[in-house]
This record gives C-alpha cells, sequence and structure tokens, in this order.
C-alpha cells in the first residue's frame, strides 16, 4: 500500500490534476475539501473529476482552525496547491493563514515533505495574493519540514481569458505587450509535482514548452476567435489609474486588478516541462456565444 499523501487545494485546477497523478502513481490520496460532492463532479477548463482517486476525503474550512487538526495524521506528505484569486475570500486568510494552519498539523505528525505551489515572482508583486503567497513560501522554507516550492509561470486555465475576451472582439496588454510567459497545462505540472515530492528541499521556476509574449498570445487568441486584431495597450498613466479605482472599489477587486496587471508587465518565464501546447488547447476551448 502506497504513502498517504495530504492534497490541499484539491478541487481547483491544480489540485484536481495533482490529485489524479498522485493516485496513478501509486500513492493514497487524503485530499482536503469544502464539499465533496462538488469535488466528485467536472472542474472548470476540463479540469478532473477527482471520483474513485481518493482514499480518504476531509471536509474542511480554512477559515476554522480545527477543521485541520489532525488532517496530516498517519500521512507522509503533503502537496498545497491551496489559494485563492477570484473567490470571495480574502488571499491573506487562504493562501498565508490557511496554508500555515496546514504546515502546523504537517509539522506535529512529522511528514516527511511540505510541497507548496507557489507562483513565480512572488516576491514581485504588491497584490495581496502575491503577498500571502510570498510570506508562506518564506515560512515553508525555516520549518523543520523538508519545504519544496514550485513556482509555475501561469496556466492555460488562466489564458483562456484571453480567448474569452477575443471572441467578444477585445484584448489588452500591459505597455506593448513585450513580456513574456510560458504557462503550463495542469497535468504536466502535476507530473512535476509526484516527480519532485520524493525529494529534497527545493524551490523550482517551471512553465511550458512554448514561450509568448503577451502580444503574442493575444494575436492567437484573435486567430482563433476569428476575429481580427483590437488591441488596447495599458501604458503607466492607465494602469495606476485601474489600479486607484480598483481600490476604492473593493479590497477584492483591487487585489484582483494589481494581480492580474503587475503579472502582465514582467517576464514570468520558467523551466520549459511537459509536452502540452497552449494552441491546441485554446482551440479547444468551446465557443458558447
Amino acid at each position: 500500500m502506497g504513502e498517504m499523501v495530504v492534497v490541499a487545494g484539491a478541487t481547483g485546477y491544480v489540485g484536481r490534476h495533482a490529485v489524479l497523478a498522485l493516485d496513478a502513481a501509486g500513492y493514497r490520496v487524503r485530499a482536503l475539501v469544502r464539499s465533496r460532492e462538488r469535488a466528485e463532479a467536472p472542474g472548470a477548463f476540463d479540469a478532473p473529476s477527482l471520483r474513485g482517486h481518493v482514499a480518504d476525503w476531509c471536509i474542511v474550512n480554512y477559515a476554522e482552525p480545527s477543521t485541520l487538526t489532525d488532517v496530516c495524521q498517519d500521512a507522509a506528505r503533503v502537496v498545497s496547491a491551496l489559494g485563492v484569486t477570484r473567490q470571495k475570500a480574502s488571499p491573506w486568510d487562504i493562501d498565508f493563514l490557511g496554508n500555515l494552519r496546514l504546515l502546523e498539523d504537517a509539522e506535529r505528525h512529522s511528514v516527511a515533505s511540505f510541497l507548496y505551489v507557489n507562483v513565480l515572482h512572488s516576491d514581485y508583486g504588491t497584490s495581496l495574493t502575491m503577498r500571502a503567497k510570498h510570506a508562506f513560501s518564506q515560512v515553508l522554507r525555516r520549518s523543520e519540514v523538508a519545504g519544496q516550492i514550485v513556482n509555475p509561470s501561469g496556466y492555460f486555465s488562466d489564458l483562456t481569458d484571453f480567448l474569452l475576451l477575443a471572441r467578444k472582439g477585445i484584448g489588452f496588454t500591459v505597455g506593448a505587450g513585450e513580456s513574456k510567459v510560458n504557462p503550463i497545462h495542469g497535468a504536466d505540472l502535476a507530473d512535476f509535482i509526484v516527480e519532485k515530492m520524493a525529494g529534497p528541499a527545493g524551490s523550482w521556476d517551471v512553465g511550458g514548452p512554448d514561450i509568448f509574449s503577451y502580444r503574442e498570445m493575444e494575436e492567437l487568441a484573435f486567430e482563433i476567435a476569428g476575429r481580427p486584431p483590437r488591441l488596447i495597450r495599458l501604458g503607466p498613466g492607465a494602469t495606476a489609474s485601474l489600479g486607484w479605482i480598483a481600490d476604492r472599489t473593493s479590497p477584492r477587486v483591487g487585489n484582483l486588478a494589481r494581480f492580474f496587471l503587475e503579472s502582465l508587465g514582467v517576464d514570468a518565464v520558467g523551466t520549459p516541462i511537459g509536452a502540452r501546447r497552449l494552441e491546441p488547447y485554446l482551440r479547444s476551448v468551446p465557443d458558447q456565444r
């Protein structure tokens, strides 16, 4: 019987793929979820159902620390893809405090390793999401548990928004759109997670096999959508104004605006891994117009 691995964020895009990859590799998975029913349904962006791939279900609420007590009991390792971007919860409460409470339980039960799916350049951003992720990664580095930090460049699921906007006839770039990124498919990232999880502590910047500038991705999205390119270029003044307005709309809107605008303005290229390519993925996204 294989080792028990606790997976946090199991119903998210990366978490779902991680559960399937761990199960296929012979590990037993303890999935931490808010809803088993939701976890056993197909996920967004063609992410798989967890039905039949989980050995042990734990219903948790990361805002209530008591629900995380002993979730790591008898487990050998932890994989955390836990985090929020568009959900209503505070990134500080989930990305930092939720992961911190899970790490504390992992330390109490002396797990061998804790692999955390962070994001490339989390030390750069000023959004609450980036600051929360960076803060937890720093705590994990100092833990007695072997900390493994995987920093993806971005996900195929994130780039779906470019296509959805292009189908509406619009797109935008920060500046000339020259910043580069190599997004990765969740299944390729999950295979990398399984490969690194049983090894020593470390930190890895990773991405998919294709490197694009944001302008190139916008042009690809318009080509797939069959629409003439109509790009809005956001200069420093526009991005600052949008950030100012978003901050005064609500903390959640302000965080999202900062997170996405800052991401579009900086190179985020990780070591290329995996074989799944972005263009075929985008062409497979259903047109629901």
